[in-house]
């Protein structure tokens, strides 16, 4: 990007005329929010997802990801930080209401892994859309390993107001469809959150230390922190960096997803799905009566594609995304870089969701040209060199094919995001501009980030990284436990977990088809429409 300045701040004067600040009122923001459960001891919880919750198939807001220990809590989509920070208190009151002694680890990396086999895979029952679901985690396991998988994160969930939308088109082209037009913006958007994405593990990341169980006796460069812990001395996000939930399917397999566009956006992730991987038919897919995985293609499906950044449209029941983002666009962007906040009771606050509603728009407003091969590849090395030592002093980033000093362009990019904050807010101090100038700290002192805090503590208490994250974890129940949801809500979520046990229990009655008819059908979806793309 080359001085994107001067279209950034000719866009914001425009909207902030032209009343923008009145629409961002109805943007929504959404939480995904990742946590193990453990033992009062701190070993990973050999207890099935607990009855009381629901059905982790069908309940809306109370799920569970990769291992039936990995607890998914989801917010609905809202139109305030403080409504959609307050329903995900409320999923944390109720949540330990039913987890007897366990509790919910507070930190993105693991606890203690005796071995990928003490992992137990998610189960949502026997109906075909619940085997699905656990033949595909089982298929991550087998093409990964389990381990990588049981390390949680947060995701930010972001849409713009339609309001928002007719006006930003009326001042940038003025004509064509709605869809095609948000499609072609919010590309560019993805873009820029890739191009910047680091900024999120500096100013965020709180996983700089692990239990050295992660490492599964594999010898890494990591250094040790005491007997029991590995760490980098300047890491921001472990998670983030190349210890961490990495996708490897362009190494061998040639696949790396393209973001010229939303057409070719789709049609990348359905060639990944539709193309056979020859180290992964090595696996087999049915072998004797147990699925191993769904298919033996370079993605199972499409969410086996790691992003930090990712376009999203609400799907129907089992249609799939690409589909979905073929028939009717982009309905809003999913960030995916967040760490756990570990000094927080839920992992998330309104800091970092007012920055990344500014960053939103920062690179919403901001030149978008399409990622080249080089470019593709600097973006890849920014993260991982910001997870790794995005705290050293003088560290180099690459930007434009020349090295660029991480606190310079960290800098560059605040500066720039103070109009959007003006905007977002509808004045000059609001909270975003309140949250603007807490990162703006953190660049001038990176003592103040998530990061080193984490570090600092340990040292501080004498303690490695499991018995930091146990202490804190156990801190984070006790004040949750010291709080209860309001009688309607916590009689709502009983009637949420009662009717997603009974859903679940007639999908099971009422299913009737093979497993392999249910995969030949999912799979064969939208043949018919493939070429009516949207953007």
């Amino acid at each position: 990007m080359k001085d994107p300045r001067a279209a950034l701040e000719r866009r914001a004067a425009g909207l902030s005329t032209g009343g923008a600040s009145a629409t961002f009122a109805d943007n929504l923001i959404g939480l995904e929010k990742e946590g193990l459960r453990v033992s009062a001891t701190g070993r990973l919880a050999a207890t099935p997802h607990p009855p009381s919750l629901g059905s982790a198939l069908t309940h809306p807001y109370i799920t569970t990801d990769f291992s039936e220990a990995l607890i998914e809590l989801i917010t609905p989509a809202l139109a305030s930080v403080d409504g959609v920070l307050g329903f995900l208190t409320d999923l944390h009151l109720y949540l330990y209401r039913h987890l007897g002694a366990e509790l919910l680890w507070a930190t993105s990396m693991p606890c203690v892994i005796e071995g990928a086999r003490s992992i137990p895979l998610a189960r949502y029952g026997t109906s075909n859309p619940g085997t699905m679901k656990t033949v595909y985690r089982r298929g991550l396991g087998n093409r990964y390993g389990r381990t990588m998988q049981v390390i949680a994160g947060v995701h930010f969930n972001h849409s713009f107001a339609d309001a928002f939308w007719d006006l930003y088109q009326e001042q940038t082209t003025g004509s064509g469809e709605a869809v095609h037009f948000r499609a072609e913006a919010q590309m560019g958007m993805v873009r820029n959150l890739q191009r910047v994405g680091w900024l999120v593990p500096y100013l965020f990341g709180a996983s700089p230390a692990v239990c050295a169980s992660f490492a599964q006796g594999q010898e890494t460069d990591l250094r040790r922190f005491d007997a029991n812990t590995l760490f980098y001395p300047y890491a921001t996000s472990l998670r983030m960096g190349d210890i961490g939930y990495q996708n490897k399917q362009e190494e061998g397999t040639g696949m790396k997803a393209c973001y010229d566009s939303l057409d070719a956006y789709v049609r990348s992730l359905t060639w990944a799905i539709e193309t056979p991987c020859p180290q992964y038919e090595e696996i087999g897919v049915k072998v004797g009566d147990r699925y191993e995985q769904l298919n033996a293609n370079v993605l199972q499906i499409e969410n086996e594609y790691y992003s930090t950044v990712r376009p999203k449209q609400i799907t129907e029941w089992m249609e799939k995304p690409t589909l979905a983002l073929r028939r009717r666009g982009i309905r809003y962007v999913e960030l995916r870089s967040l760490d756990v906040d570990i000094f927080d009771p839920i992992g998330v606050g309104a800091e970092q969701l007012f920055f990344l509603e500014t960053l939103m728009l920062y690179c919403l407003l901001s030149e978008s040209p399409r990622i080249g091969t080089r470019e593709r590849r600097d973006i890849d090395e920014n993260q991982v060199l910001t997870a790794h030592r995005g705290r050293e002093p003088g560290l180099q980033l690459a930007r434009e094919r020349e090295p660029m000093g991480l606190r310079r362009w960290a800098e560059e990019i605040l500066s720039g995001m103070a109009a959007v904050a003006e905007l977002l807010d509808g004045t000059s101090e609001g909270p975003r501009a309140e949250s603007l100038q807490r990162q703006w700290d953190k660049v001038r002192d990176p003592d103040l980030t998530p990061s080193a805090r984490v570090l600092e503590t340990m040292r501080a208490h004498g303690e490695g990284f499991f018995a930091f994250a146990q202490r804190l974890s156990d801190t984070h129940r006790q004040h949750l436990l010291a709080s209860t949801p309001t009688p309607e809500r916590a009689a709502w979520l009983d009637q949420l977990a009662a009717d997603s046990v009974q859903q679940q229990g007639e999908m099971e009655t009422a299913d009737e088809q093979s497993f392999e008819d249910f995969l030949r059908d999912y799979f064969g979806q939208g043949e018919g429409d493939r070429e009516v793309a949207v953007g």
